[in-house]
């Protein structure tokens, strides 16, 4: 053995004793009767050796089920010849918690039978305070006293785990940041420190958590009727600003587990989802789910759980939909739509399937195999002569980051072959909308656009902002909503807007596309204004793949 290996085994003794000055230090015989300890055990613990020396080791810990089970645990443990090692709780002599890492070691004879353990410990008690405090801190709204949240998620699952009869009542101060600008920052901590007060006094012993700024969840046992009660209560307890009663009108949900929603998830997305039913109607309501609500929402969550399922199992199918071009009078271009015919579920549409794909983030596969089949079927149809274009609808998740979608989709086409011009990619003005505050995404496109891909705004005319995206986007192509259409020939005023829409349109050098087209005078009258290309079930339904050929 080498002079350096003696010298550490010579020094083993001296690095023990050393750490056994930080460490309390017990010993018990077979029996688990306590034969020896340390100073610091009996300076941590309160304990005297007169009055420690043959105490069981159980009488250390705490006399309740889980106290005497955590003990029995280690005993069995130590009692197989087993070392043990974790946190513990132990009780002081005068029955004060403290807070332990403890390593238990057994000492066998020859036969294998328990003869003594010692107990090495290392006093732990402030950083399980200190981490109890920063759980408080978390727990709790400090502006209330309410509970945050994070608190509410764990009470909520515990009386779900309990199977306990709740409501789950989500109440919001309606136009709350109307209500603010009106007043100063003061007045605002009023507000809401007096609105919490009547939550309060009025769901007396019920918990309450504030969500937001000026959202609040109660967990109550008492019926609908009871928790619509509130409002009267606001009517008869106004709040007072500067000597003013402040016109106060409040929004509430009542979703109830189990008869409604089964988990915590599912109780805050039914509650938002009936909540903005009314939230801007201006009168305080306070309602439970009715049953089309209950109804679409149940068929919501069981999408979103079954959706990659059907990612893997190769369930969803790409619909193509002609778009017929007026001058050449010839189809140049059709768009693709995912669909997902389910068993239980029936057919789900875009407008179904999409929203809850950026909710639960498989928005990037879908959009990747659409945007795969609409590059496989563009390289067939070139292939057959058929010099025909692809669009495919998008969403702002899938531009996500510096470079997400251009990366996806140069790599798609690099793999397919598919020349970049033969792919067009919709978006709509809630896109446009969060492209003006990202730059990275109005960077991807600029890209994108240089390879050939051309950038369609879709619903143009739906939202207030559409013409200044016009400005500020790659955009080359606009499609008039097909709400216009659908009154197009029943309204004289639609009639003049969508010829506006047209003329600035091609003013500004667009290309401009109707969809919706169902009839064949909504199409003759769209032409007659100058539109390019029309869509719709008049022009060709949603098609499968084989059938575009």
């Amino acid at each position: 053995m080498s002079s350096a290996n003696t010298t550490t085994l010579n020094e083993l003794p001296q690095i023990m004793d050393s750490l056994i000055q930080f460490l309390m230090v017990t010993r018990t015989d077979s029996e688990g009767l306590i034969t020896y300890t340390n100073n610091n055990f009996l300076v941590a613990s309160d304990w005297t050796p007169k009055r420690i020396l043959g105490k069981s080791f159980w009488q250390m810990f705490s006399e309740d089920k889980e106290g005497q089970a955590r003990a029995d645990v280690i005993w069995d443990k130590i009692s197989c010849g087993k070392s043990w090692f974790g946190k513990v709780e132990k009780l002081s002599r005068n029955g004060e918690p403290y807070y332990v890492k403890m390593v238990a070691i057994p000492m066998m004879n020859d036969a294998g039978i328990l003869e003594s353990a010692t107990f090495l410990e290392l006093d732990i008690t402030e950083d399980v305070e200190l981490q109890e405090k920063l759980q408080q801190i978390a727990f709790i709204d400090f502006e209330t006293g309410l509970m945050s949240r994070h608190k509410l998620e764990a009470v909520a699952n515990e009386y779900i785990n309990e199977n306990r009869h709740f409501s789950f009542v989500y109440i919001t101060i309606d136009h709350y940041y109307t209500l603010k600008d009106l007043q100063s920052n003061e007045s605002e901590s009023v507000l809401i420190r007096e609105f919490t007060n009547r939550l309060k006094r009025y769901f007396q012993g019920d918990p309450i958590a504030r969500m937001g700024v000026s959202q609040f969840v109660v967990l109550t046992g008492f019926g609908d009727w009871f928790v619509q009660g509130f409002l009267e209560f606001l009517k008869e307890q106004p709040i007072y600003l500067d000597n003013h009663s402040l016109p106060l009108s409040v929004s509430g949900s009542i979703v109830r587990y189990p008869e409604d929603q089964q988990s915590y998830t599912q109780l805050i997305k039914a509650s938002l989802a009936a909540i903005s039913n009314h939230a801007d109607q201006g009168s305080s309501k306070i309602s439970s789910l009715s049953a089309d609500s209950h109804k679409g929402l149940n068929r919501r969550f069981i999408i979103d759980k079954k959706m990659l399922t059907a990612l893997d199992h190769n369930n969803l199918q790409v619909f193509y939909q002609p778009q017929l071009d007026i001058a050449t009078d010839k189809v140049q271009v059709y768009e693709a739509l995912v669909r997902w015919e389910d068993e239980e579920l029936g057919s789900i549409n875009p407008d179904e399937l999409i929203p809850i794909a950026e909710e639960n983030g498989l928005i990037h596969a879908i959009g990747a195999f659409v945007i795969e089949e609409a590059a496989n079927l563009a390289m067939e149809l070139m292939k057959n002569d058929q010099d025909i274009s692809i669009s495919v609808n998008t969403s702002v998740r899938e531009f996500g980051g510096s470079s997400q979608m251009k990366e996806k989709l140069m790599g798609i086409l690099k793999e397919t072959k598919c020349p970049p011009e033969k792919i067009q990619l919709e978006i709509t003005e809630k896109f446009a909308f969060q492209a003006e505050q990202e730059q990275s995404i109005i960077h991807q496109m600029k890209v994108l656009k240089d390879t050939g891909i051309q950038f369609i705004l879709d619903d143009f005319g739906t939202g207030y902002a559409s013409f200044r995206y016009m400005q500020h986007l790659p955009i080359s192509k606009v499609k008039i909503d097909k709400v216009f259409v659908n009154s197009l020939l029943t309204m004289s005023k639609t009639k003049q807007l969508v010829e506006g829409m047209i003329l600035f349109g091609k003013s500004m050098g667009f290309y401009v596309i109707a969809e919706g087209v169902e009839t064949k005078e909504q199409f003759d009258l769209l032409k007659e204004m100058g539109v390019d290309a029309v869509q719709g079930y008049y022009i060709g339904a949603p098609m499968k793949r084989d059938e575009v050929f």
